[in-house]
């Protein structure tokens, strides 16, 4: 199994330190956030990545190599601008093969055990699968509910993104508990079949729409540490999390 890395966005939120240091070389716990990502897939089989880069990805690339040194192989997808997430994955479709693949945003830091999606059997059946987590503080609406009937089915999208609403979906969602999309998934390439003009900015739940729809959407609730590094206060708190030092400061690069 391939699996691809997320790592193009600007992380606006995360100034003044973005300004110079692309997020996924931010540091968490005294190792850039990447890192993590890279030596996760390493040791659970995954030998060989796509990473996307945009903003400042020169910086990201330089650090990587070609991923021998952590025991991978790193094919680059460069994109001008962010593409988005759907669209960033639609223009490295053709580095991650006809398999599903792994999918991970640079931007989440959680002890999920990556081996236990890597060796599942996929139904061909099962366009996506997402894994779900508890609604954050700062997230409370969620993203995705699962069938009652069925509990491994995403049945529905809530809330807004960045004030576009989710797109509709047949299933009625009212009375569900919405758990919050944790941005690690499994996704079939041929899903982003409808999408031809490489280049173009859409987000993922504009894919997932059809397949939600269809039943062809499986997910599962995880229990365990999970970060959505996007603020620097939660950057800041996971760091005094791994370092065991809430006095800690924010170190912005690799060393």
């Amino acid at each position: 199994m391939r699996a691809m890395i997320l790592a193009a966005g600007f992380g606006e939120r995360l100034r003044p330190l973005t300004e110079a240091t692309p997020k996924p070389l931010l540091k968490v716990g005294n190792k850039p956030l990447i890192q993590y990502h890279i030596e996760n897939l390493a040791a659970a089989g995954v030998r060989e990545l796509v990473i996307n880069t945009s903003w400042l990805g020169d910086q990201i690339e330089d650090f990587l190599g070609d991923g021998s040194h952590f025991g991978v192989e790193i094919a680059w997808s460069r994109e001008r601008e962010p593409l988005e997430t759907g669209g960033g994955i639609c223009r490295a479709l053709p580095l991650l093969g006809r398999e599903p693949f792994l999918l991970i945003n640079g931007d989440v830091w959680m002890d999920y055990p990556l081996v236990e999606l890597v060796n599942r059997v996929w139904s061909e059946n099962i366009d996506a699968h997402l894994v779900l987590v508890p609604n954050p503080a700062h997230h409370l609406d969620g993203d995705y509910a699962l069938k009652a009937a069925q509990g491994d089915i995403v049945v529905g999208g809530f809330g807004e993104k960045q004030g576009v609403s989710c797109p509709k979906l047949a299933y009625p969602t009212e009375g569900k508990q919405a758990f919050t999309f944790s941005g690690l998934s499994v996704m079939r390439p041929e899903i982003f079949a409808m999408y031809s003009s490489v280049g173009e900015k859409f987000p993922l739940r504009d894919v997932l729409k059809s397949s939600i729809n269809t039943g062809a959407v499986s997910g599962e609730l995880f229990h365990g540490e999970w970060w959505d590094i996007g603020t620097l206060e939660r950057l800041q708190a996971l760091n005094a999390l791994l370092l065991g030092n809430k006095a800690n400061t924010i170190e912005t690069g690799p060393s």
